[in-house]
């Protein structure tokens, strides 16, 4: 009897040893916690955390960021969730600063010297409709951000989402820090696509990362050399040779060139003709060419037309829709990007025997294997669908080509340029890009791939506006469509005759 108590009794001493061994690892691991931090975000694009980026800028920080959030707590239901996740996101901003970064948040409430400093950074009041005891509401608040390092200040006016928001927290980060000082450069010519007019989205979107100016060639006799990208937007008149070597030779120099050309110019009444500028006299030395040509394919951008009085929508395929598979997934300008509509887009062909063999060369954008062409007599009629062609074939309409390259004049190279051309301007104008906001993402990273590198882009593309459906076989079609119809009755058949065998066979074992 003696035994079997002390037995009991070391059976209870050792559960409450074990218990208290228990508790203490965990004490230990939620100390640690406290001192170590690591998040596992299992998002395909990595939404929930930030980037490498995000994390090196703020190791880099000189001296102390203040972050500011100005959320009211008498917020919508709808905004709640939004002030934890902000706060998820600035999180990892501090523990990658090494302290260097302190976080706010401040409920401006009814303080009048709060709201009249919110007033001159530009961060509004906003109202919102909020359903209360059976009645609308009106109620008022903020949610807004400031950033400032030392007497500089940047501000994000509101918070809607925060799909987007490390990267303008970044941008503001490195705009305060002055991270960020490259110029971009406009040509200027006639015909030019107006800056603040037709493009006035992409325009404002440059001017927030980037000093802006516009460079006309028939006053300037080269490309200033602080210029660190020149963009050549919708020539439809033929430059001149003095224009052409300010151009190559500001390539020589290792400068970096975006040329948005259109092989056929669109007319009133969509009428066509082919636009000779005379850019491929240096395209064709740097190893690219820009047909005059129309590409239509079988997917495609929606377009609006009128018909009398009637005004019609359809799938136009002489604006070819990029997808999935038709970027360059080595390229990380596009490597993310999931759509793009380039309207009456041009082919871009490569001339492999004229681009050096240690040179970067990447496809951006091509159409489906399923894509035709038009040259010379143009039909850009909206009802007669797909255009005829003889034969499919895939088409490239956005080209990079980064590394040296000969000059067409001199014969000199460069020391390593950057050389992107897009068979098609239309596609960054504000028309466009307000219905198809990628155009916009497409551009930015671009630009960012011309003068930053690879900065940037990783953030900017880390949101997905669409998912469209991926090209699939009539046959799959097909199998999928009877799987909907049959496949749960075929399943509840295929259990019920399950069922029957093993119950018969159950059965048959008792006998």
């Amino acid at each position: 009897m003696e035994i079997k108590l002390n037995k009991k009794i070391l059976s209870r001493l050792n559960f409450g040893l074990l218990v208290i061994i228990v508790i203490g690892i965990l004490a230990v691991l939620n100390f640690f916690s406290y001192q170590i931090f690591y998040r596992w975000d299992l998002t395909q694009n990595r939404d929930y955390s930030i980037s490498s980026v995000s994390k090196k800028t703020m190791a880099e920080l000189d001296d102390v960021v203040s972050i500011k959030v100005y959320f009211s707590k008498n917020l919508p239901n709808q905004y709640i969730n939004i002030r934890q996740e902000v706060g998820d996101i600035l999180d990892e901003y501090v523990n990658y600063s090494s302290g260097k970064a302190r976080v706010e948040f401040i409920d401006p409430k009814d303080d009048k010297e709060i709201q009249r400093e919110l007033y001159l950074s530009g961060i509004p009041e906003l109202q919102f409709n909020v359903l209360e005891k059976d009645k609308y509401q009106i109620v008022k608040g903020y949610l807004g951000l400031a950033i400032q390092y030392g007497d500089k200040k940047e501000v994000i006016p509101v918070v809607q989402s925060t799909n987007n928001l490390e990267y303008q927290i970044t941008l503001a980060i490195k705009k305060v820090t002055n991270k960020v000082n490259a110029k971009i450069g406009f040509l200027t010519f006639d015909g030019a696509i107006d800056l603040e007019g037709e493009m006035s989205e992409a325009y404002k979107k440059l001017s927030e990362l980037y000093e802006i100016s516009r460079i006309d060639l028939k006053k300037e006799k080269e490309v200033n050399k602080n210029i660190n990208a020149l963009i050549i937007a919708g020539p439809v008149e033929k430059f001149s040779e003095n224009e052409l070597r300010a151009i190559d030779k500001f390539l020589m120099q290792g400068g970096s060139l975006l040329f948005l050309v259109d092989g056929v110019k669109i007319e009133e009444g969509l009428k066509a003709q082919a636009n000779e500028v005379g850019l491929n006299k240096i395209l064709e030395g740097y190893g690219l060419k820009i047909n005059n040509d129309l590409i239509a394919d079988i997917y495609s951008g929606i377009a609006s037309f009128n018909q009398g009085f009637v005004v019609f929508s359809t799938n136009y395929p002489l604006w070819p829709k990029i997808v999935k598979g038709g970027f360059d997934e080595n390229n990380a300008a596009v490597a993310k990007l999931e759509s793009l509509v380039l309207p009456w887009a041009s082919s871009v062909e490569i001339l492999s025997d004229k681009i050096d063999k240690e040179n970067q060369v990447w496809n951006l954008a091509k159409t489906t294997k399923k894509a035709s062409r038009q040259t010379g007599n143009f039909n850009l009629n909206p009802e007669e669908g797909l255009p005829a062609s003889n034969s499919e074939s895939q088409y490239n309409l956005a080209v990079a080509v980064f590394g040296k390259f000969k000059s067409v004049f001199d014969k000199s190279s460069t020391d390593k340029g950057r050389l992107i051309v897009i068979g098609d301007s239309d596609f960054i104008k504000d028309r466009f890009v307000r219905g198809v906001p990628d155009n916009m993402l497409f551009f930015q990273n671009l630009v960012d791939s011309l003068v930053l590198d690879e900065d940037l882009i990783n953030i900017r593309s880390k949101g997905i506006s669409e998912r469209p459906i991926k090209e699939i076989s009539e046959g799959l079609k097909a199998l999928i469509r009877y799987a909907n119809i049959f496949g749960l009755t075929a399943l509840v058949i295929f259990l019920g005759l399950a069922r029957y065998y093993l119950r018969r066979k159950k059965t048959a074992s008792k006998k």
